[in-house]
């Protein structure tokens, strides 16, 4: 396992697990820093060649549509190369905003990290 250290405060944490990468995510992720977790995310993708990211989104309450833009963009960068994107601990508010906008059935959804690394 290794663990990457980034500048960025969304990223509470993140550690590489074989071709996994997970990542946790914290606070709101709006238009003002959804950027700043593309660019934390895709570098951290970069580096670490991942075929499979975990997104722990147990401490983001609120996400727009901007960090769902994001999410879209990494997926289908990863499934290029055959890879996936799994989302977990989804709090209520976000994991209604992915099942209006349908997203839920494009992405892979798991109760927990444990259960998104068998995903």
């Amino acid at each position: 396992m290794v663990e990457f250290n980034t500048a960025s405060d969304l990223i509470a944490s993140a550690r590489q697990e074989r071709q996994t990468v997970v990542v946790a995510i914290r606070g709101d992720v709006d238009l003002h820093n959804s950027t700043e977790m593309r660019t934390e995310l895709l570098d951290i993708l970069i580096k670490t060649s991942a075929r499979k990211l975990v997104l722990n989104l147990e401490q983001v309450p609120y996400m727009d549509s901007s960090a769902v833009a994001v999410l879209v963009e990494l997926l289908q960068r990863l499934r290029k190369s055959g890879g996936k994107i799994v989302l977990t601990n989804l709090q209520p508010r976000v994991r209604g905003l992915l099942e209006i906008a349908r997203l839920n059935t494009i992405f892979v959804l798991a109760a927990n990290e444990a259960e998104a690394m068998g995903k």
